[in-house]
């Protein structure tokens, strides 16, 4: 069944989501609310909670819009969480929350039911752009600490191309202002925290029924002195402070050698050996189009982001000759954290336009 005049909008049951059709109903749009049930069964807890479809089916009846829950667990296994599992077991910092939106939420969701809509809303924090030429260009939001073009910058311009984001012009202070005025019952709720499939499930506790243990020595890096020992290298991530279980810190986890199992620590925020420079880029996605060409070839300015954060880092963006989709980033300033697995995500210099993603290598260039 094809509903050419109606809205599909994803809903979570935060307030975001619930703003998002607030404000689509005040601009008189027909809707369709959709709640996608996704992660883990209910043994390991799962982000479809009742308490969220409830908060949903509240906002639906307040307005008397049409809901469905529908199911993508499977999907969602198969795709996100063995990628996950995948990186997480080969030393590398996985970012399930961008395949989630690349494959579940703006994929399959589209290609089962949200084709058969004129458009999809959700309640991310980003905007688009319609260049002369008519193309449409991932935009970030107004608000730099909501901005969530990071997470999108992974999607396709064909998913592009069918989706809104009603929330992109505005700051959160007045998303949460809009519920309040609106009486919207979730005007109130805490925004989720967190990787989405886990529900309330410890990220260590989920990593260790799947993957287990392998204990090894924490090293501090510029002596080489044995510090502790950790239950397995894949707990840790580039940059990570807490969690550590070493005293005389604050320490932080700048190196993993995976074949041997160390972990290497060394005590500061400010130490150099927590930053870098260079960023060599794998499989580089444009969502709707490579704005350079050639002319990366020889380098071109961008902002970019390697981590979720409000700041926007300058640098320069050269192509690899002779290497299909590998990129190198050179850095304005020192860059902390930098962890092979995650994405940088690359902006225009302005950093108004999202272009796309590369995956950190680690690799010297």
């Amino acid at each position: 069944m094809k509903y050419p005049g109606t809205t599909a909008v994803l809903i979570s049951g935060g307030v975001d989501s619930a703003v998002t059709v607030h404000r689509l109903v005040e601009q008189g749009l027909d809707l369709h609310l959709f709640y996608i049930r996704i992660g883990l069964d209910t043994d390991e807890g799962d982000c479809s909670a009742e308490e969220d479809i409830e908060m949903c089916s509240l906002i639906a009846r307040r307005y008397g819009l049409p809901f469905d829950v529908v199911s993508l667990h499977q999907e969602y296994w198969d795709n996100v969480m063995e990628y996950a599992l995948r990186t997480v077991r080969q030393g590398l910092t996985p970012n399930p929350d961008i395949m989630c939106n690349s494959i579940i939420k703006f994929g399959y969701f589209e290609d089962r039911w949200g084709h058969e809509f004129a458009q999809t809303a959700t309640g991310h924090y980003a905007s688009t752009l319609i260049d002369e030429a008519g193309l449409k260009w991932l935009a970030t939001a107004v608000d730099p600490v909501k901005d969530q073009t990071d997470f999108l910058a992974r999607i396709s311009g064909k998913q592009l191309s069918h989706l809104i984001f009603p929330l992109g012009e505005l700051p959160k202070s007045d998303v949460r202002r809009i519920a309040v005025e609106a009486k919207l019952p979730n005007a109130y709720r805490r925004d989720s925290q967190g990787i989405c499939f886990l529900g309330k499930i410890n990220y260590n506790d989920f990593i260790r029924r799947h993957l287990g243990e392998r204990p090894g020595p924490i090293v501090e890096i510029e002596t080489g002195r044995k510090l502790g020992e950790h239950r397995g290298f894949w707990f840790h991530t580039i940059g990570q402070r807490k969690g550590l279980g070493l005293s005389g810190g604050p320490w932080f986890v700048v190196r993993k050698n995976v074949a041997e199992n160390v972990i290497y620590v060394s005590r500061g925020y400010d130490t150099e050996k927590q930053y870098g420079r260079t960023l060599h880029l794998a499989e580089m996605h444009f969502i709707t189009a490579d704005p350079w060409g050639d002319s990366a070839d020889g380098g071109v300015r961008v902002a970019f982001k390697n981590r979720h954060s409000p700041d926007f880092l300058p640098g320069i963006i050269r192509r690899l000759p002779d290497a299909e989709g590998e990129y190198v980033v050179e850095s304005d300033v020192k860059v902390q954290g930098i962890a092979p697995g995650q994405f940088a995500a690359i902006y225009d210099p302005d950093a108004r336009i999202c272009y796309g993603s590369g995956i950190i290598t680690g690799r010297n260039i």
